[in-house]
């Protein structure tokens, strides 16, 4: 069952109850991510998720620890482009002590100097461990350059001179500006009483006082062109997107099934095509990404240097193919069916229902059930599918970037080349 409730500052709890389940999933949600940031203080919304747990005026970090691991809570938390999330699961009759947990921690971190500072080199050695994974590198790369001169494109951790010179009193500010009620969301799913989370949280919540959101966002253009760059690797590693759907955008349950076409799972285009019948790629796949305002679908494989036009005239070659009409009423059943399975499986996870809690709120105010999204997906055709990839991947408004031993000046343009006109 879901419930929500308002407190008068602002602040809304949230819950979805499921009696056969025994433990709880329980997130300290705020809108605010990367995008929200100057480039000047670049991962500052990252920075603060590593030192929430780092000590409260009550509690130092190796408290947290014991007192997380006394309930068997399996606690942790990430910041994103748009939002920063806190969360734990544990067993039902924990929750009242894990939601004193984490709402110490949200609201009474002190960022001791000395703990930023040991935390910071953390920071630094996670964004060095990042540039050392190729394939995750080139799509920090490919991002600043599709959103490029946009905060979207910032990532998410910063840089190193950016974390370098994050102090406290930028952290407080950046706090006391972007943790407002207004953007705070309580979010708990499994077995749950809404009315004693409500009790459980008001006291704790209802002295932050309500204020106006201060955030200023702008949709990003879309930057399209080539982007190499080179570095002594065994293969070279490729992401090629354009502009896609926003996460309520109409044509964002086509773009899903589209993407799944291509490169979703192993039955995929691409992973045959590339994979299974010419040994081009060990990994290769389509991802889509959607923001608020703005969504980008993208494909990405490694492959060896001499076969990088070979493997990208393949992808070229099965988009066009979509692009005219190759799919069949099997080919979309399929595909509906196995994405409305994924959903569902997801569903028998506390923390994966939690998290859609919080999404649903941020995107559309409101709980979107199962029953409404099977529907839509129901309702796409053949023509959607097509219309989509007429309207993503557009020759002369596709992004591709390369990482590794490849030189700009080799590639064959003609693998840019699309059916959805330019």
């Amino acid at each position: 069952m879901y419930r929500k409730t308002v407190l008068d500052n602002g602040i809304r709890v949230i819950s979805e109850r499921l009696d056969h389940f025994r433990s709880v999933s329980l997130g300290i949600w705020v809108g605010v991510g990367s995008r929200d940031e100057v480039q000047e203080e670049n991962g500052i919304s990252h920075f603060i998720e590593h030192m929430i747990f780092k000590g409260t005026n009550t509690r130092t970090s190796l408290q947290i620890a014991k007192e997380l691991d006394a309930i068997g809570g399996l606690s942790n938390a990430f910041t994103g482009s748009e939002y920063t999330c806190f969360h734990s699961r544990v067993l039902d009759k924990h929750i009242q002590t894990l939601a004193d947990i984490l709402s110490d921690i949200f609201l009474h971190s002190t960022f001791d100097p000395q703990e930023m500072n040991r935390e910071r080199q953390v920071i630094l050695q996670e964004i060095n461990m990042i540039e050392d994974t190729p394939d995750e590198h080139i799509y920090v790369l490919f991002n600043e350059f599709f959103f490029m001169n946009h905060p979207l494109g910032m990532p998410v951790m910063g840089t190193p001179q950016t974390v370098s010179a994050i102090e406290k009193k930028t952290i407080l500010t950046h706090i006391k500006r972007f943790h407002t009620p207004q953007q705070i969301l309580l979010v708990a799913a499994g077995n749950v009483d809404h009315e004693a989370l409500v009790d459980c949280f008001k006291p704790l919540f209802e002295n932050l006082e309500p204020e106006e959101a201060n955030q200023n966002r702008s949709a990003p253009e879309i930057h399209a062109g080539i982007l190499s760059q080179h570095k002594d690797l065994e293969q070279v590693h490729i992401c090629l997107g354009g502009k896609g759907p926003h996460l309520s955008g109409e044509l964002r349950f086509a773009a899903a099934i589209l993407n799944t076409i291509l490169g979703g799972n192993m039955s995929s285009r691409l992973f045959q095509e590339i994979r299974e019948k010419r040994g081009l790629a060990y990994s290769v796949y389509a991802f889509l990404t959607s923001y608020m305002d703005t969504g980008m679908l993208g494909i990405y494989l490694g492959t060896d240097p001499k076969e990088v036009n070979r493997a990208l005239q393949v992808i070229s070659r099965e988009i066009r193919k979509i692009q005219d009409g190759d799919i069949t009423n099997s080919d979309l059943a399929a595909t509906k069916e196995h994405l409305i399975g994924s959903i569902l499986l997801g569903a028998e996870s506390t923390d994966s229902r939690m998290m859609r809690l919080a999404k649903n709120e941020y995107v559309f105010g409101r709980n979107i059930s199962f029953e409404e999204v099977e529907e839509e997906l129901g309702k796409v055709r053949v023509d959607d599918v097509v219309a989509v990839a007429k309207e993503i991947f557009k020759t002369g408004q596709v992004s591709l970037g390369t990482l590794g031993p490849f030189k700009k000046e080799d590639l064959d343009l003609s693998c840019l080349d699309f059916n959805g006109g330019s």
